[in-house]
Order: structure tokens, then C-alpha cells, then sequence
């Protein structure tokens, strides 16, 4: 207890609180050192992101990106000073202890922010590239381009759907909207304050542009999903995590116990820790390719598997932007890494929306784009196809079954066999309908018990397409 009374008691300081009063308020309740570093991290983390990665205001990212947080965190963040802001350098800073350097995340060019481990403030550990950014000319027309011919745009699709999403119809906090049919955007809105080029956070999203990163590296013969994933960490002798192929690890069935929560990897999210120390090293649950268990680890692990295969830090990092991101004309994604550079594609990515509906047109594609394969034939279908084992389902009511690092749509009215999503916490959907050649992109703020209705939007747009 003396170590958390000292503790406060400097972050009380700090605040210029007076000490008795706060005390006395949190006096039972002390967060945790651990926690205050967590939350200091989140803060610096999110603030940093917003700010560089988003184009936010710090109005918008105290709103948006640290409110509603996760509520074991929520006495620390209470108790933590706002975040020092070093706009020129891009990075942000923010003090949780007074006898250890504040929690610190720095900004790079393609890469985003990246957090620091606890206990230092040497931004020269974050790797860095450099890679010549595409232009775009103002003339240049979708999807290379953000022009659109002024006929593409449909009212009916604006009043008979759009409305309801941005009033609260289906749920949820609605900031932006693309829905592309034929290759074409034909309705598009943003929230206040948010325009084509402000960028938000995937969350699980970043899965789905994890598996189009893997489909590339399949289609160089990089990797192959069917063979072990030959990670350094199981190598040794008899290790039975050897056994786990990269299609165990797209299908999120690496058996790896993944306890308490799957969807919960703080240490390497905000808290500075690495992949390859947290995620790499659990243990086997099951055999692998037997138990569906959605974990954030096992997207890590898949693109750990690519970084070792490539084995040059500097051809990995840049590989998603040069050989995928940046051909599709998505020039507004930022892919944010751990201190030692490996990629967080389980959920660190910040992008717009036109960038996830130029993902989703990628896949309506079969991987080709303007006459060139990026993604192995049939890489779509092997995305959209069942995995080997589902998610619990209790009865035979519309449901979500799973793909690789793809949500499958099963039985809901209105929306046709065979679509498939990109989901991510907090509303994030990039609805792909191979029958109908259509991308839905919705982007939002949601919170619990405020979820955005995906399949029930889904069939309004498609009944104001007309395309039935």
C-alpha cells in the first residue's frame, strides 16, 4: 500500500491537487501502478494516433478516442494530466508516476505512432521508412483518385438509407459512409466535423487488411498457408506449437490458449510490451486447427510468420504499402507497429473510409487491379469460405460464421448468400456483396448496448440499389 500511496501521491502533485482530498475520494480504489502506465499509455497512444494518423482535433480525440475506454482503466485516466503535445517531432508524452519517464508515443511517415516500452523516452528505438508516397492529382478519377463523375452519387440511396444510419435507425454513432457499386461510389456522407480524408482507428478491421497482406505474400510464394508457420519462438525440439500452420492462424484456430479475453491484448496495444514476447508465447489450449478461439494473437502470429520468412526488417516493413496498400491507391492508411517493428494487424491501423471501400473492390476483384494480380486466384473465395471450426452457435437464427479474418453473413434477411465483412469494435464494417457487386464502408463511434445493425443496414441499401 506504501507504493501506491507515494505513487498517487506524486500524480496528485502533478495535477496540483491537494493531496487530502484526492485521497480521501480514492482512498480503497488506488489504481494500480500497472494500470496507470496501461492508461497513461492508452492516452499517449490515442492522442498521438488522432493527432497525426486521424487529423483530430484534441476536442475530437478526448470525445471519440478516450472516452467510453475500457472501464478497468477508467479510475487511472481519471487521475492522469492531459497528454504533452510536441507537434513539430509528432510525438506525444504523458506522466503517470513521478520517478519514472511518461508513457510516450511518436509518429512515422506510413507506420504511425508506436508506443514506447515503459521506462524510456528514446523515440530512436521506433523503426522508420521511407517510401515515396503515390500522388494524386485533383483530376484524377476514382478509385486511383478521389474525383467521382457527378452523376455517381444516388438521392434515393441518400434518403432511403443514409438518413436512418446518421439518425440512430440502426444504432451506434455513424461518422462516415461509402458504398461503391460497380467500381463506382454511389453514396457517400460524413459525420460533423469529418471529412474523406479524416481517418479513424479499424480496431478488428485491420484483420482483414492482415489477410490481403498474407494473399500477397502467398501469391509471391513468400509463404504457403497449409505448411507450419516455422515461428522462432516454437523451434526448439518437440515445442508443439511447431504443429500450427498460418491457415490455423488465419482461421483463428491456433488452439494457443488465449485467457481471459482474445479480443484483450493491452500489453502490446498500448502498454509498450512486444508480439513476440506476449503473443508468441502462450501456450497450446487445443490442438490446433480443433477449438475456434478469436484472438488477437493469432493475426499477430500470422504476420510474425511473414516478417521471419522475408528475414530483412527493413523489405517487411515496407512490403504491405509497396506491394498491396499503396497499388490499390489506399495512400490515407497508416499500419502501426510494436517498438521492434513487428506490424499490429490485429487492430492498429488508422484509415478512411475510401480506403476500406478500395479494399473491399480489391476482393470483388479476385485480387486484381488494373490488370495486375495481387492476391492469389481465388484468394477472395478462400477468404469468404468457412473455417475449418465456427463460432458457438446456439440455434439456426442469422449469425456470423467465420472465414480467414472474415466475418461470413449467414441467413439475414435482405442480404444475399455469400457476403462476407470485415468487422472491427465500436461499428467498423466493410460489407462486401459478391451478387450484387456492391462495398458497404460504415464507420462509427458505438458503444455497448448502442451497436450499429450491419446485415439490417446492409439490406436497406440494397433494396434503394435496386438490386434485387
Amino acid at each position: 500500500m506504501l507504493i501506491e500511496r507515494v505513487f498517487v501521491r506524486g500524480v496528485v502533485a502533478a495535477l496540483g491537487l491537494g493531496w487530502g482530498a484526492a485521497f480521501a475520494q480514492t482512498v480503497g480504489e488506488l489504481p494500480s501502478l500497472r494500470a496507470m502506465s496501461q492508461a497513461a499509455g492508452y492516452k499517449a497512444q490515442f492522442t498521438c494516433s488522432g493527432l497525426f494518423n486521424g487529423g483530430k482535433t484534441l476536442e475530437q480525440i478526448a470525445a471519440q478516442e478516450l472516452s467510453n475506454i475500457y472501464p478497468d482503466y477508467g479510475p487511472a485516466m481519471a487521475l492522469l494530466p492531459d497528454a504533452q503535445v510536441d507537434r513539430e517531432n509528432k510525438i506525444v508524452s504523458v506522466p503517470y508516476v513521478n520517478d519514472m519517464p511518461p508513457r510516450i508515443a511518436a509518429w512515422r511517415p506510413h507506420l504511425g505512432c508506436g508506443a514506447l516500452p515503459p521506462g524510456t523516452r528514446d523515440t530512436d528505438l521506433l523503426p522508420q521508412i521511407d517510401i515515396d508516397l503515390p500522388q494524386r492529382g485533383s483530376e484524377d478519377l476514382w478509385p486511383m483518385g478521389d474525383r467521382l463523375p457527378p452523376e455517381s452519387l444516388q438521392g434515393d440511396l441518400e434518403a432511403a438509407a443514409f438518413d436512418g444510419a446518421f439518425g440512430g435507425e440502426f444504432g451506434g454513432v455513424t461518422t462516415a459512409i461509402v458504398v461503391v457499386k460497380n467500381g463506382q461510389i454511389v453514396g457517400e456522407r460524413y459525420f460533423d466535423g469529418f471529412e474523406r480524408t479524416t481517418s479513424q482507428r479499424t480496431w478488428s478491421v485491420a484483420k482483414s487488411i492482415g489477410a490481403t497482406v498474407i494473399g500477397a505474400a502467398v501469391q509471391d510464394g513468400i509463404v504457403s498457408v497449409d505448411q507450419p508457420t516455422e515461428i522462432d519462438q516454437w523451434s526448439a525440439p518437440g515445442d508443439p506449437r511447431a504443429a500450427i500452420t498460418l491457415a490455423n492462424l488465419l482461421h483463428m484456430g491456433s488452439g494457443l490458449d488465449s485467457e481471459p479475453a482474445g479480443n484483450r491484448t493491452d500489453a502490446i496495444y498500448f502498454g509498450g510490451g512486444l508480439v513476440t514476447d506476449h503473443a508468441a508465447g502462450n501456450l497450446l489450449a487445443a490442438r490446433p486447427g480443433e477449438l475456434w478461439r478469436y484472438a488477437n494473437n493469432d493475426t499477430m502470429l500470422a504476420l510474425l510468420t511473414l516478417r521471419q520468412a522475408i528475414d530483412d526488417d527493413e523489405a517487411y516493413l515496407r512490403y504491405p504499402f509497396e506491394r498491396v496498400l499503396y497499388k490499390i491507391g489506399m495512400l490515407n492508411t497508416h499500419l502501426e507497429t510494436d517498438w521492434q517493428g513487428n506490424f499490429i494487424l490485429s487492430s492498429q491501423v488508422w484509415t478512411t473510409a475510401r480506403d476500406l471501400a478500395r479494399l473491399g473492390m480489391l476482393y470483388l476483384q479476385d485480387g486484381v487491379w488494373e490488370g495486375e494480380r495481387l492476391l492469389p486466384e481465388g484468394w477472395a473465395d478462400y477468404v469468404a469460405t468457412p473455417a475449418p471450426s465456427q463460432p458457438p452457435r446456439a440455434d439456426q437464427r442469422p449469425s456470423r460464421g467465420y472465414g480467414a479474418q472474415f466475418w461470413l453473413y449467414q441467413g439475414y434477411p435482405g442480404v444475399p448468400e455469400g457476403t462476407y465483412a470485415a468487422l472491427g469494435n465500436r461499428g467498423q464494417f466493410v460489407i462486401i456483396v459478391p451478387e450484387r457487386n456492391v462495398v458497404i464502408v460504415r464507420r462509427g463511434y458505438d458503444y455497448s448496448g448502442e451497436r450499429f445493425d450491419g446485415p439490417a443496414f446492409t439490406a436497406a441499401v440494397l433494396a434503394a440499389l435496386n438490386t434485387e
